[in-house]
């Protein structure tokens, strides 16, 4: 969680970096838009891919199933896609305000928000493809084995490091 101070005259921070509120905030701003850079093309390739699916001659061989899941995954994509480029919209509205530790704070919501998404969305994905090629047996377990990968390089990595780091002085 981010974490910004109402004193905009602190300087001295615990992390040994000596910069104002703004200067943090326009730093962590900049790091929130690397971020959704990564973020964003992955996802609009993917969406590309899944658009593209529809129009493929075999995709009238789907079952009722399949069509409602690959709609799903369709509506995860664009809501992933929003919700990431939700914070640049509010820095857009909001530019030269003076509102940069607040759009900050927004875009590390959105951003937390677009990973699970993207989480889900790539789960979807896998499983889906491993049942039209393979059916059903192997959607499930593929899914669940990449949600698997997901938890434990997404979350329980980034948990575990942050809690080794903050027993290390």
């Amino acid at each position: 969680m981010v974490r910004l101070d109402t004193d905009a005259t602190a300087d001295a921070r615990p992390d040994g970096r000596d910069e104002t509120r703004d200067e943090r905030a326009d730093r962590n701003w900049s790091e929130v838009l690397q971020e959704l850079r990564v973020l964003q093309t992955g996802t609009q390739i993917l969406t590309g891919f899944l658009l593209a699916l529809a129009f493929q001659p075999s995709f009238t061989d789907l079952g009722s199933a399949q069509r409602l899941g690959y709609l799903v995954l369709v509506v995860l994509s664009a809501l992933s896609a929003v919700v990431a480029l939700a914070p640049v919209s509010v820095h857009r509205l909001l530019f030269a305000r003076g509102a940069k530790p607040v759009i900050v704070r927004f875009g590390h919501v959105c951003m937390i928000g677009a990973l699970v998404l993207v989480s889900a969305l790539l789960v979807g994905v896998v499983a889906f493809v491993f049942d039209v090629v393979v059916g059903g047996a192997a959607s499930w377990i593929s899914g669940v084995a990449l949600a698997g990968v997901i938890l434990a390089l997404w979350l329980l990595v980034p948990l575990i490091t942050r809690r080794r780091s903050e027993r290390t002085p």
